[in-house]
């Protein structure tokens, strides 16, 4: 189970990458239950990534993949087209990343939206590495 201190360890890794990469970030943590478990909107993120940075990690906690991963399965053509708009709204693109446990079980996902896709990925990765630690 997660801890309240991992989400907001997980939520100061990423506010702190985000700060200095001068990206202001909307930062989502779910639990394992793809329910909200910590959130913080940076100063002059974007609203409409609220939203965003919340799929993320639904994505990702759900599916137990990074988001983009997802992207392979829903995109027009492949299996399962229409897919992210399942459950309520998933995101496939980068930014969510599913924590896991040491021992492999799932313990919830981070997801973060506001900056590029690639800025964000690299957000969520620093915020991964809080987790781990």
């Amino acid at each position: 189970m997660m801890t309240t201190h991992q989400a907001r360890a997980i939520i100061s890794a990423a506010e702190a990458k985000a700060t200095a990469m001068g990206v202001p970030v909307n930062v989502a943590v779910l639990d394992s239950g793809a329910h909200l478990k910590a959130f913080s909107r940076m100063d002059d993120a974007p609203l409409g990534s609220i939203d965003v940075a919340i799929r993320k990690a639904r994505t990702a906690v759900l599916f137990e993949v990074n988001s983009e991963a997802v992207w392979e399965y829903c995109k027009p053509g492949a299996p399962a087209p229409g897919l992210e708009l399942t459950n309520g709204g998933l995101a496939p693109f980068p930014g969510g990343i599913p924590l896991k446990g040491s021992d492999g079980t799932m313990q919830g996902a981070v997801g973060v939206s506001g900056g590029s896709v690639e800025q964000d990925f690299e957000i969520a990765q620093a915020a991964l590495a809080a987790f781990a630690d």
